[in-house]
């Protein structure tokens, strides 16, 4: 059986201790912990039952695996402080697990011979319990030194997780995309919520109506992917239904309304997609959400952006989809010239 490497973790909020525990479960050795806030290092180091340290360096030194899992904003200075303190060595691997940031952040301690690699879980941590429940299963984006990839990727096995490998340069979009599922899916929640709180329900009860739709919606979109779960009156062309909904958002906040306007804009490109709409009609219903009149319809207020370039959209979704289970898939994916993934 083959050791596995020691580890360090540096920055013990919810992230890493989470991975500090299940790494230790799989049999990874724990040598150090650092953070910024001695009370949260030792309460790790005591799970982990190994010692606190006082510098950053000192953590590093001691492992093989680094796990920098600060805040984005001190991942640059932490790499800087290690290797200027003599930290990192060659064919040591220092990891940041931010989902924005590239690995070329740690380029100080790549300058001393060390690797380096972003491993970001697409994962939500609202708390370390959830986060120890929900990492295992968890799709990890890599990136970073080639040599590396390999130790991270049998890491991330030995986590139970799936991953795929992504280009520096396009770590803002990926990002953007987890922004969208996870935050900005809390808010549409909320958003609906708090519509159904103007009709006199308080959160609690508009939660326990809406959670069940929410949950089958959810389960469309597992079986069928996003644009073949979609129902409601965009998908049926139900002009006349959404323009009393335009009229109804009137009397509530503007924010209401706009994010009801750019979502029924978007959503009638996802009908036109899957062909629940002709380009007559997403432009029709188009211009319901734009509430500009029909007969002073002007054609670029028609162009969806999936339509803007000439392009048929195509939906890869069931091609790359992980499956359940499968521990260690992965895809690797670059940007063609023309848009969109590889088939």
């Amino acid at each position: 059986m083959n050791r596995k490497p020691s580890f360090a973790i540096i920055g013990a909020g919810k992230v890493g201790s989470a991975l500090g525990v299940l790494l230790k479960e799989r049999g990874y050795l724990p040598v150090a912990v650092y953070s910024r806030t001695l009370s949260s290092a030792r309460r790790l180091a005591d799970q982990l039952q190994t010692r606190v340290v006082h510098h950053p360096a000192e953590a590093a030194g001691a492992a093989e695996l680094v796990f920098i899992t600060t805040t984005d904003r001190e991942i640059g200075s932490t790499a800087a402080l290690i290797a200027r303190k003599g930290g990192c060595r060659p064919g040591q691997i220092i990891i940041h697990t931010s989902g924005a940031l590239a690995s070329d952040i740690l380029a100080p301690v790549r300058q001393q011979g060390a690797w380096t690699v972003s491993v970001h879980p697409l994962q939500a941590f609202a708390s370390l319990e959830s986060a120890k429940e929900n990492l295992p299963g968890s799709c990890f984006a890599l990136e970073g030194d080639e040599q590396a990839l390999d130790r991270v990727i049998e890491l991330v096995n030995d986590l139970r997780g799936r991953y795929f490998v992504i280009k520096p340069e396009d770590k803002p979009l990926y990002h953007a995309a987890a922004v969208v599922a996870s935050n900005y899916l809390v808010s549409l929640i909320h958003l609906s919520a708090s519509i159904y709180q103007e009709l006199g329900l308080d959160e609690e009860q508009a939660m326990d109506a809406l959670f069940p739709l929410i949950q089958g919606t959810i389960n469309n979109i597992a079986r069928s992917g996003p644009a073949g779960a979609l129902t409601g009156p965009v998908a049926r062309g139900d002009g006349a239904t959404l323009r009393g909904h335009m009229k109804a958002l009137r009397k509530m906040d503007w924010r209401t309304r706009e994010a009801y306007r750019s979502l029924g804009l978007y959503t009638v490109g996802v009908a036109m997609e899957n062909g629940s709409l002709t380009p007559n009609e997403g432009a029709a219903l188009s211009n319901i959400f734009l509430e500009v009149d029909n007969r002073d319809q002007k054609s670029n207020y028609s162009r969806l952006p999936a339509h803007e370039t000439g392009r048929h959209p195509h939906s890869h979704v069931n091609r790359l989809r992980l499956s359940d289970g499968y521990v260690g898939r992965c895809f690797r994916y670059r940007r063609n010239p023309g848009g969109g993934l590889p088939r």
